[in-house]
């Protein structure tokens, strides 16, 4: 009797995309290995973490306002794996570039770390134009905090820079740029509600805040410039 010969396809490289070859067996499971850089995969994965586009979900479940236990339970995954992709995907993204000439609005979100007893703000500086976070700092509302975000923005020779009333803002900006006008920061403030209303940490009237700081400003980061590239999986 004639065998009717069926091809198997094998899957691309999770790293590089290239094509890949058998590479022997594992618990009876087939594994791979890419041509062009050598890596190795399994054709299946019994992990939930090791799959593919976990990354993204992670970062949709974020925006989407899930906490971190939350993620864990919909990806069936362990806490400390949602809290260490979180912080490498946070170290893959960069600043986006800032063109000269650009009007700002600059303002904080009050918000607490570890307890209720521990104020933490957001400093973060909002093209007028576009709505693009162009930087922001969390720490303490101090003098040296918000001086970092603004001399960002100098460097970037910005034509005005709104603010509201804060005293610091008038020891910082020089007066030919600084504006303090009513309805002159209407885009931040908006952009602190949508915080408010799609970060979970940032929720208020809840029990839920950030434990450490680093984790606030990588959800912060992937929340204001994740811009949906694909990561490779550790």
């Amino acid at each position: 009797m004639n065998r009717c010969n069926k091809s198997v396809v094998n899957p691309l490289c999770n790293g590089c995309n290239g094509l890949t070859i058998k590479h022997g067996l594992v618990h009876c499971r087939q594994r791979y290995r890419c041509k062009n850089c050598k890596r190795t995969q399994m054709g299946l994965y019994k992990n939930n973490a090791c799959s593919l586009f976990i990354n993204n979900k992670i970062v949709n479940y974020i925006k989407e306002g899930c906490g971190i236990r939350s993620i864990a339970r919909l990806l069936q995954i362990s806490t400390s794996t949602v809290l260490r992709r979180i912080k490498d995907i946070a170290n893959c993204i960069k600043k986006p570039l800032m063109r000269s000439g650009r009007i700002f609005e600059v303002d904080e979100l009050r918000t607490y770390i570890g307890n209720k007893n521990k104020e933490c703000w957001v400093i973060y500086a909002l093209d007028k134009e576009t709505g693009q976070v162009a930087d922001l700092k969390v720490g303490r509302r101090t003098k040296t905090n918000v001086k970092r975000v603004i001399d960002t923005l100098l460097i970037a020779k910005c034509k005005q820079i709104y603010t509201d009333g804060l005293g610091l803002y008038q020891q910082i900006l020089p007066t030919t740029i600084h504006k303090v006008k009513r309805y002159g920061t209407n885009k931040i403030e908006r952009k602190n509600l949508s915080l408010r209303t799609h970060l979970k940490r940032l929720n208020r009237r809840s029990i839920c805040y950030s434990k450490k700081a680093v984790m606030l400003e990588a959800c912060l980061k992937i929340y204001f410039w994740y811009d949906g590239c694909q990561f490779a999986l550790p």
